[in-house]
């Protein structure tokens, strides 16, 4: 039970509007909500961009010490005059029927070549709560990194990306300096921090 004792229950939609419906899908709300000191909220306008669940991949060589980590185009930093080339784990959204474990394996697939058997849970979280109703779960996906490298992507989605080897030592430096600054990337480097010692071979 959350601290305050609020829930879903305490929220009432009297009206869902369709905005636009593309590569994302942006929905107009009118809503009321309880309010910690009692009552309700008067109605609120929110918009939000609705998204099926999505997953992210962080591929880690326990015998290196390294991880695998995607390279691609975003258009996210770019409209913040920034560099739209991200460094990333495997990601990807889900599709009418697959479980969350099953497009994780369809994605490292795609993403970077790999066949990838066994996936271990690192956390589930909302990337936007504020924008969207997107929850990722977070995996990490034990691989041999010898062989890495290349090009890959759907190229009929639009996707180009480059596969990159990193000692994970080198990744940790690049999170700590601001080189790699998006959610999934920094939480899955940071849980590998906090589990390296176990992870990796003697």
């Amino acid at each position: 039970m959350k601290l305050s004792g609020l829930g879903i229950d305490d929220v009432q939609i009297s009206r869902k509007e369709g905005i636009y419906a593309g590569f994302l899908q942006l929905f107009k709300y009118t809503l009321t909500h309880r309010l910690f000191n009692g009552g309700h909220s008067k109605p609120l306008l929110r918009e939000a961009v609705v998204r099926p669940p999505s997953v992210g991949v962080l591929l880690f060589d326990p015998a290196n010490d390294t991880v695998v980590l995607v390279e691609q185009f975003r258009m996210g930093p770019l409209l913040s005059d920034e560099d739209p080339w991200l460094l990333e784990v495997v990601a990807g959204i889900s599709e009418p029927g697959e479980s969350l474990e099953e497009v994780a394996i369809r994605e490292v697939k795609e993403e970077t070549g790999y066949d990838i058997a066994s996936l271990t849970p690192v956390s589930d979280f909302y990337l936007s709560p504020g924008a969207s109703n997107e929850k990722l779960k977070l995996f990490c996906g034990f691989i041999d990194s010898s062989n890495a490298g290349g090009v890959f992507g759907v190229p009929e989605e639009g996707e180009d990306i480059k596969v990159h080897v990193l000692p994970f030592a080198k990744a940790y430096d690049m999170l700590e300096n601001g080189l790699i600054a998006n959610a999934p990337a920094m939480i899955a480097l940071q849980w590998l921090k906090i589990n390296h010692k176990q992870l990796v071979l003697p």
